[in-house]
């Protein structure tokens, strides 16, 4: 494997770490740009790309687990210094995200293989960039003005099974998770940061089980010559999504959705020309 095979593997990692935690759907930014590269002669097998696109998510529930360390250690019921916390208590803030992560699970396993065969492709990647952005601008003009919620320690389990059903539309790639899931969560109540930090929370198992099941059914696909490939992306992925995520929590309640929107429409209208 070439220098500049390593180069587009860095650049997609840029790609998806950057766009992982933004609203905007990194998948489908990562199917456009590997689109065009396709384009320049320089093609992997359909199965080694579809897979790269998910696996390199690695990196960026590694960055996840790392800036959500304390809460994941809540979930087993130990304090941020590794002290026993009050009994019971890492159960209890798992469960809103148990509830959350069914509803996508569930249709993830049943439709994984329709999904990779039929919908990585730039023009499915228009389609949902576009209804994203109206979701996310409905949620901010209709969302309640002043939030029920304004930390993730108060989602109810009303509002995390209505983030799960919302969280199922990201399933269509240029969705976006964080875009559906953040505007399903400000819908029911939730202060834009509490639905970031949630979203961010139930990626780490669900994007973690749709690397597992792409990398069991492509498995034999993969050869010794692409592990550069994987792990530069992955390495590239994390780095990025460490720095990305860290600056989107901090930007999220300022900015809200709809600048967001605006630039998925203007993005899928400037591709739209290039392509079509």
């Amino acid at each position: 494997m070439d220098l500049l095979m390593i180069l587009k593997a860095i650049i997609l990692g840029l790609v998806e770490g950057v766009t992982e935690f933004a609203p905007v759907s990194s998948t489908g930014h990562m199917i456009i740009v590997d689109d065009m590269w396709l384009k320049s002669g320089e093609v992997l097998t359909k199965h080694v790309a579809n897979t790269f696109k998910v696996v390199i998510q690695l990196g960026s529930i590694l960055a996840v687990v790392i800036t959500f360390w304390d809460r994941f250690i809540g979930f087993l019921g130990l304090g941020p210094q590794g002290k026993h916390a009050v009994p019971g208590q890492g159960r209890l803030k798992l469960m809103p995200v148990i509830v959350g992560l069914i509803p996508a699970g569930v249709l993830g396993v049943l439709f994984n293989s329709y999904i990779d065969d039929h919908l990585f492709s730039t023009i499915t990647v228009l389609i949902g960039l576009v209804l994203g952005a109206v979701l996310m601008i409905l949620a901010d003009l209709f969302g309640p003005k002043t939030p029920k919620t304004e930390t993730v320690d108060q989602i109810t389990y009303k509002q995390a099974i209505t983030v799960g059903l919302v969280q199922c539309l990201s399933l269509w790639p240029g969705f976006s998770r964080s875009g559906s899931t953040i505007s399903g969560g400000v819908l029911v109540g939730m202060s834009h940061r509490a639905a970031a930090d949630f979203t961010f929370i139930m990626a780490v198992p669900i994007m973690a089980g749709a690397s597992f099941l792409s990398l069991m059914k492509n498995w034999h696909y993969l050869t010794v010559a692409d592990l550069p490939f994987f792990i530069a992306g992955f390495i590239s992925a994390f780095l990025f999504a460490l720095i990305s995520i860290r600056f989107f929590l901090k930007l999220i309640n300022k900015v809200k959705l709809i600048p967001f929107a605006v630039y998925r429409i203007l993005l899928a209208i400037v591709i739209y020309f290039i392509y079509f």
